[in-house]
């Protein structure tokens, strides 16, 4: 302490020397604060701060951190020992210019022997290190009752030491010497010594500055995490890290300060500047503050070794880093991480060969910032996510606190060292993305899931749907999966609908829970969560209990989702007699990548087993969705999709989407512009948006008849597309053969009977069309379509609404089955929103 505090005043003064320790106080105040907080929250292991980010941020953030710590600690312990080095060839070495020493000054002085003295300093941390924990508490507490003697001794020095001349021999001057003076108490010598006078440092030759004196400065008061780097050594590191952090920081700062005031009101600049041993000149009794000196430098250099070593060890057991950190896991009989030691001394030792200590200090100080707004960022994170498992028994912190330190280590890291600290960021960076992409999950909780809860909770609460605008419309998906085995393309394809939209993956499955003895869709939501991974498709997962599937996708409907995210569009596979196949073993996530499809899913329902649900009951479903105001959209054969081949064929003509926006099992009332037109027509739109639908081509099929102006039609709709800002081309079809089939079926049917009904509100309605559309009709409608070439990847047709009848649903889904018989992949759309706006 009272090396470091001359030091410091000699070159900065006393006002900045002031203002020095009041800033690094302050971050390390901030930090202890934080520190104490999450101490207190729980149980400690080996780690220190690496254990506490680790747990508070995940392991990327704990892991890169970890080693950074690591870093600093062992950088830290080699600045103690060149520090040390340099106090013993002060007091022993050979003085330059003479070829051998005199009384005690018979150490050689160059830079290989100096690299000898470290090397032997370090072997004695190390082998007290070996020992243990036990040991090295032991030694600590003799060597702070040495240094609180020569702090006592030092404090009386300048009260009893007389005024007197120190002689100087200043290095690489050929023997030269110069005068310091110790004048006393002097109004002089303190006025003289107030503001900061920055000159070259003798022992490195390199111009001081602030920053560069505040980087050595701040070094000395790094010891505070010392304690918390030993918390797997420590019976109660909950209780003791608190009360011992606080005192040490505490007692420094009033230490240092009154140094400072002591030391500029009774030593010159030239002797603060040129000789940073001169308490042992002052001193009543030097030999003492020699010892002292060695003794707390000593320490320091141990604190750090034995801290490097504990967070080498920590990392080494978490397994972030594999097998690269295996040796460092094995222990000695009594626990001590011997290995963690031994290699922690390796790169120490590689640290010496830097030389000076003032080379290595800003690197040093930024790797400590760094840690330390880390610390603070921890404290922040795990404050804000209001957790209610996170209330630490210390109390005296709040967000402010954090974000104070946050910030203070932030600029202090910037004005030390922009170099360092911008080294650091990007090696920090580089650190997480190595361990978020590489290093196995862990199961210590993840902050980033609390804040995201956190943050989601709020801006949902804000999302008020009475607010919302066609404008903004998206789509949100509610795609019904029985067995995802069987529809892995499907499930694929509805991601590209979604355009950012809402995306749920529903699954009903046919119990009771009263006659079961817990729920057993539980164990599912694992597979079905993997699935979603290995896909990658953004979708979260819904599954549900109930009698019977109409009931279970009712149940759906009504409750997924929350506030303004709730699905406005179901989705279902067609019901026909083919047989599924599994889909999910040839898909590309598992193929290419030789992995097992996940486990939990039953296999495939043969081709003579019976279906979960009736056509009456699938007919029910699509009729209670639109009923519930659900957009509704049924694919087929979506299984045969190879999207892949499909959309990256290099081959001409590009891929198309075939688009048939009018009612073919109602051609009496054909139209383009009403709702569910405009729905499909934005559908195929929304698909041609997606990323990997951008090579495909959109084609309109406008329906025409002879003698209705098809010209004037292809322009209106044209128009339409040009105002909705959809690019398609439009291709004209007549139809005149397939209506006339159609009327001449209605003219058998009707036997002079009026219509039943009539449409009520523009919207379109099905029974009249039931008796009347014939099985004639629809196959003649479905070589219409099929004929239209090239064969499209995908085609969108009309789905009309289900009939009030409920005893024609088999009729109705037997009509739809013959219009999509051998189109290969398609998909039904029928819409009862407003999706499409011409307003900016």
């Amino acid at each position: 302490l009272p090396s470091l505090a001359g030091f410091v005043v000699g070159h900065a003064g006393l006002y900045q020397a002031l203002a020095m320790f009041a800033v690094a106080y302050f971050i390390i105040g901030m930090t202890v604060l934080s520190v104490c907080a999450i101490a207190t929250n729980g149980a400690l292991d080996a780690g220190g701060a690496y254990y506490m980010i680790s747990r508070a941020l995940g392991p990327e953030f704990g892991g890169s951190i970890g080693i950074m710590f690591f870093l600093a600690n062992v950088c830290g312990s080699a600045l103690y020992v060149l520090g040390l080095v340099e106090a013993v060839v002060d007091s022993f070495g050979i003085p330059p210019g003479q070829e051998a020493g005199t009384g005690i000054h018979v150490l050689p002085q160059s830079y290989w022997y100096e690299l000898l003295y470290g090397t032997v300093l370090l072997a004695l941390c190390l082998l007290v290190c070996l020992v243990g924990a036990s040991i090295y508490a032991k030694a600590t507490f003799l060597i702070f009752l040495i240094v609180a003697a020569v702090l006592g001794t030092i404090l009386v020095s300048f009260f009893a030491t007389r005024p007197l001349k120190v002689p100087i021999r200043l290095p690489n001057s050929n023997g030269t010497e110069t005068d310091g003076f110790f004048t006393g108490f002097s109004l002089n010598t303190l006025r003289d010594n107030l503001g900061g006078e920055y000159r070259v440092d003798y022992t490195t030759g390199q111009m001081m500055s602030f920053s560069s004196v505040f980087a050595v400065m701040f070094n000395g008061c790094t010891g505070i995490m010392a304690g918390s780097n030993m918390s797997g050594d420590l019976k109660r590191p909950s209780y003791s890290i608190p009360r011992g952090t606080i005192s040490a920081v505490l007692f420094t700062y009033l230490v240092y300060n009154l140094l400072a005031f002591l030391m500029c009101a009774t030593c010159n600049r030239i002797l603060l500047q040129k000789d940073y041993g001169f308490l042992r000149d002052i001193s009543i009794f030097p030999p003492l503050v020699t010892v002292g000196i060695y003794a707390a430098t000593l320490s320091a250099a141990m604190s750090n070794l034995i801290g490097a070593s504990r967070i080498l060890y920590a990392l080494a057991r978490d397994d972030l880093f594999g097998r690269a950190l295996a040796l460092a896991k094995k222990t000695s009989a009594s626990g001590n991480p011997v290995m963690a030691v031994i290699l922690s001394w390796l790169v120490v030792q590689v640290v010496l060969f830097s030389g000076k200590l003032n080379t290595i200090a800003s690197v040093v100080t930024t790797f400590f910032l760094l840690v330390y707004a880390t610390v603070n960022l921890a404290c922040l994170a795990l404050e804000w996510a209001s957790a209610p498992n996170f209330r630490p028994t210390f109390r005296y912190f709040t967000w402010h606190t954090c974000l104070l330190g946050i910030a203070g280590c932030c600029v202090m890291m910037f004005l030390i060292s922009p170099v360092s600290a911008s080294a650091s960021l990007g090696f920090l960076l580089l650190l997480l993305l190595a361990l978020h992409y590489l290093s196995p999950s862990s199961t210590w909780g993840y902050i980033s899931q609390a804040l995201i809860f956190h943050q989601v909770r709020k801006y949902l609460l804000m999302l008020d749907v009475r607010k919302d605008h066609v404008k903004f419309w998206r789509p949100q998906m509610l795609l019904m999966v029985q067995n995802p085995r069987g529809s892995a393309r499907l499930i694929d394809f509805v991601n590209d609908l979604k355009k950012s939209g809402l995306y749920v993956l529903g699954h009903v499955e046919l119990q009771d829970l009263d006659m079961l003895p817990s729920d057993p869709l539980q164990p599912q939501q694992e597979s079905w969560l993997s699935l979603v991974d290995k896909l990658n498709v953004k979708a979260f997962v819904s599954l549900t209990l109930a009698p019977s599937v109409r009931h279970g996708v009712r149940q759906l409907l009504f409750t997924s989702g929350l506030g303004g995210m709730r699905p406005n569009t179901l989705v279902l596979g067609f019901y026909d007699d083919e047989a599924p196949q599994d889909g999910l073993a040839r898909h590309p996530a598992f193929t290419s990548a030789r992995e097992e499809v996940p486990l939990g899913f039953p296999p495939l329902r043969g081709p003579t087993a019976p279906k979960l649900l009736s056509a009456r009951e699938y007919v029910g479903i699509v009729a209670d969705a639109l009923k519930m105001l659900r957009n509704v959209l049924l694919a087929r054969q979506l299984e045969s999709l190879d999207k892949a081949w499909e959309l990256r064929r290099a081959a001409s003509p590009p891929p198309t989407i075939h688009v048939w926006p009018v009612n073919l099992l109602r051609p009496d009332s054909a139209r383009y512009a009403d709702t569910c037109s405009l729905f499909l027509l934005q559908m195929a739109c929304v698909l041609n948006m997606a990323r990997a639908w951008r090579r495909a081509r959109l084609r309109l099929f406008l329906c025409v008849e002879a003698g209705t102006m098809p010209h004037a039609q292809e322009e209106k709709l044209r128009q339409l597309l040009k105002d909705l800002r959809i690019q398609a081309q439009i291709q004209l079809v007549p139809w005149d053969a397939i209506t006339r089939l159609h009327w001449q079926t209605c003219q058998r049917s009707a036997g002079g009977l009026a219509e039943e009904e009539e449409e009520e509100e523009g919207v379109v309605n099905f029974p009249t069309n039931a008796t009347q559309v014939s099985d004639e009709y629809v196959c003649a409608a479905n070589k219409l379509v099929l004929e239209q070439s090239p064969a499209p990847t995908v085609r969108f047709l009309y789905l009309p609404r289900p009939p009030a009848d409920t005893s024609l649903y088999p009729l109705y889904l037997h009509q739809l089955e013959l219009l999509t018989r051998g189109l290969g992949p398609t998909v039904l759309v029928h819409g009862v929103s407003a999706v499409t706006s011409t307003q900016l």
